[in-house]
């Protein structure tokens, strides 16, 4: 008798397992639904934009029949600088001063991407500002302690870019 009610039991355990199974698979589902909130509409994209003081404008996509929005961002080159006779120790410490910049300008948003040239031309790397206005974007490149020490020096021009578009 215990036997066939261990040999019964297993069997309606395994017989209820592809059902437990889905079931699970079902909570996670609709867990991860609500969870992912729901993408803003163009039009909310839009109004944020322009409610912050950011230029755009939209075309759509022939191709997907989406809406691209394009916004101006701020584009700085950072050059070579008048003043490049810093000791190693000193051009050392203004080059982690300078990284810590551009880290702090990324985390707080108003920086999208930053990076040098592989080449030892005068124009010594760029950063794209996301900000609203060039008085903004170039203030914010000026406080670069690289730019204060003389080394660098900004040549700031605005530049469109699509939205949300990331970097291939």
């Amino acid at each position: 008798m215990k036997r066939f009610i261990v040999f019964a039991s297993l069997c309606t355990l395994f017989a209820c397992q592809p059902q437990q199974e889905q079931a699970k698979k079902e909570v996670i589902e609709e867990i991860e639904i609500i969870k992912t909130p729901p993408a803003p509409s163009v039009a909310a994209i839009k109004a944020d934009l322009k409610n912050n003081g950011f230029k755009i404008f939209d075309y759509v996509d022939d191709k997907t029949g989406d809406t691209v929005i394009m916004q101006q961002y701020f584009i700085a080159f950072l050059k070579k600088g008048p003043s490049r006779s810093q000791n190693k120790t000193e051009t050392d410490s203004l080059q982690q001063l300078h990284l810590a910049h551009l880290g702090k300008m990324y985390e707080l948003g108003y920086a999208d991407i930053s990076g040098p040239f592989g080449d030892d031309g005068d124009i010594r790397g760029i950063t794209i500002y996301n900000t609203p206005t060039l008085k903004i974007a170039d203030s914010l490149a000026n406080l670069d302690p690289m730019v204060k020490a003389g080394r660098l020096v900004i040549e700031m021009h605005p530049w469109w870019a699509a939205k949300g578009f990331p970097l291939r």
